[in-house]
């Protein structure tokens, strides 16, 4: 028995999805939001305004956290008194300075460096101490171990 729909005709290693080739999957990566300061300053004075029982329905209706209203209360009171609201560092340039900050890396590179000249270090002492170990082996005539590591 055959399936003979058009859903299920990959051939190949091809998905079987039933989208025309060069269509993207809308869901494939989600979108940030970003709100408009007009919306942001009507949703912010609705919420204040809001009775004690009914402000979590503001923000359900809204799709939005308490933590974004607390931000943008923020953002507009900083703003009311003349003050610049602190813009967020993006991550790669927190302070740290970035995953590629020539100091970081320059650091980094030393401090493997002394790590990679301790592990050679002892490497060479294992290596002396199993020679030296073998040589006293053979100087009192013990058989040598059956056991080799």
């Amino acid at each position: 028995m055959s399936i003979s729909s058009g859903a299920f005709s990959g051939s190949g290693g091809l998905p079987l999805t039933g989208q025309p080739e060069g269509v993207a999957d809308p869901a494939a990566r989600p979108v940030r939001r970003s709100f408009p300061a007009e919306y942001r300053a009507r949703i912010v004075a609705e919420y204040e305004a809001a009775p004690h029982g009914s402000k979590a329905g503001v923000l359900r209706r809204e799709g939005l956290y308490q933590s974004q209203i607390r931000e943008w209360t923020k953002a507009r009171d900083a703003l009311t008194r003349g003050v610049p609201t602190p813009a967020r560092p993006h991550r790669a340039t927190a302070a740290s300075g970035g995953a590629n900050d020539p100091g970081r890396l320059l650091a980094e590179n030393q401090r493997l460096t002394r790590e990679l000249a301790r592990s050679q270090a002892v490497v060479d002492i294992m290596g002396k101490l199993q020679g030296l170990l073998e040589g006293i082996s053979e100087s009192t005539d013990t058989p040598p171990s059956s056991r080799t590591r």
